[in-house]
């Protein structure tokens, strides 16, 4: 299996990247890595499992031409441009390649669906970017492509895998998560592409819900 990761120097891509070259499950998968800098993942270079390309992921004619061959795309950046160049970009450059995995990472509150204090509150620290990620969401949407958008928590850096995963009709469960959790995720569907198709998943750690505030 051949996996995209665009935006591959993130710190969830790079947990993803760690564990598939580290666990067995995913001994057959193969990573092509677009960064803006190629020597932050340069640990990686010599492994022969990994392709390491430099580049813009808004660039068209780049994704275009790393998108040839690829099984699945990571888009590990959320897609907050006025014009969602990247999101428009990813999808032109699968259609022409015929590729129909991608999984997405956008933001809690696409669809109003976190409730309480909190949700006001998260309401008010996302709005700058809510209009580009839900428009991301519903580009992605109308695609025919087979899509998943990952709508992530507010994140800390705690070690533990413990995750809700809530689907777009229902209402999100929890506040915060690990990046660790997310990466659990994404794992989950390169191992399993039909988990999570053409729909939106919220996760977060359950132990969290009712708070008013995330838990770093």
């Amino acid at each position: 299996m051949k996996v995209l990761v665009l935006a591959a120097n993130g710190q969830i891509a790079k947990i993803v990247e760690q564990r598939i070259l580290t666990e067995e499950k995913f001994k057959d998968v193969s990573l092509t890595l677009v960064l803006r800098n190629s020597q932050r993942l340069a640990e990686l270079a010599d492994n022969s499992r990994v392709t390491l390309v430099e580049g813009d992921i808004s660039d068209p004619e780049l994704v275009n031409k790393v998108m040839n061959n690829q099984d699945l795309v990571y888009v590990a950046v959320v897609d907050h441009g006025a014009n969602n160049d990247i999101t428009k970009t990813v999808i032109s450059a699968m259609d022409k390649n015929n590729v129909k995995r991608v999984i997405s990472t956008s933001l809690l509150g696409l669809y109003n669906e976190v409730p309480g204090e909190f949700g006001r509150w998260n309401l008010e620290m996302v709005k700058s970017g809510l209009p580009a990620a839900i428009n991301a969401d519903k580009l992605l949407a109308e695609s025919g492509l087979d899509y998943t958008t990952l709508r992530l928590p507010w994140l800390n850096d705690r070690d533990e895998v413990k995750y809700t995963v809530t689907t777009k009709d229902e209402p999100y469960v929890g506040v915060s998560g690990s990046r660790h959790s997310i990466a659990d995720v994404v794992l989950k569907i390169i191992a399993d592409p039909k988990y999570g198709v053409k729909d939106s998943l919220g996760i977060a750690d359950p132990d969290t819900q009712g708070l008013d505030r995330p838990v770093y």
